[in-house]
């Protein structure tokens, strides 16, 4: 089984995941707070998607003594996130791949962001379920992705998800396309679907912790039996 689906471009990926993303910094400060709710001192957390090294420079400076494992299926995005990181990269151990190739751990918690929805449901919930089989009971998992409703609401949505790309300076022309993309290309769950996966990959006290327009996230904890 191989998540080859899940692929992003380097070029530009900071700035313009920053121009896309509603509250992006805070989100992963949030991330990061929610974490350190049940993560040790010391621990070790699994950062699934990790190119670019965005959420991993924040959650570094928010806590100095956390080992991070960093997976990403692209050399050039681990490139890059060893340029964010700078000196700090060595608090990270990096793996080139997917969830099948990261390390079993058990992690003391885990982050998933702006990646689950590259991945149709049966691999999603496959990446999730291996998530949990790493984590230490009672671990925490934090997702973040695209989540909505289908149907009419879902263009609604998606009409307001391009207005807020062109109002941050991205062209009318490029902005009403992405529509197309999100409905073309993305398998996009509903909320209900997305909270329904969370659990049955073996995570309970499932929690919204973020929601802006598109994109929904969540934080949930490995059950004692997963």
């Amino acid at each position: 089984m191989s998540n080859r689906t899940f692929t992003r471009d380097a070029p530009g990926y900071a700035a313009r995941t920053a121009r896309l993303v509603p509250g992006l910094q805070d989100m992963y400060r949030m991330a990061g707070i929610l974490l350190a709710e049940q993560v040790p001192a010391s621990g070790r957390v699994m950062v699934l998607g990790a190119g670019g090294g965005l959420e991993l420079k924040i959650f570094i400076e928010m806590q100095p003594d956390w080992h991070f494992d960093g997976i990403d299926p692209s050399a050039e995005m681990i490139d890059q996130a060893h340029r964010t990181l700078g000196d700090q990269a060595d608090r990270v151990s990096f793996t080139q791949g997917y969830i099948d190739d990261a390390p079993m751990g058990p992690f003391d918690g885990a982050t998933c962001l702006l990646t689950l929805h590259f991945l149709p449901r049966e691999e999603r919930l496959h990446t999730l379920q291996e998530i949990a089989r790493r984590l230490h009971p009672g671990a925490p998992l934090i997702v973040m992705h695209h989540s909505m409703p289908e149907g009419a609401e879902r263009d609604v949505w998606l009409r307001r998800n391009a207005a807020l790309m062109m109002s941050h300076g991205i062209p009318s022309e490029q902005a009403q396309k992405s529509i197309e993309t999100f409905k073309t290309r993305l398998p996009i769950l509903t909320p209900r679907e997305d909270m329904a996966l969370l659990e049955e990959a073996g995570l309970t006290d499932i929690q919204l912790f973020y929601a802006a327009f598109t994109f929904k996230g969540w934080v949930g904890y490995r059950h004692s039996s997963a």
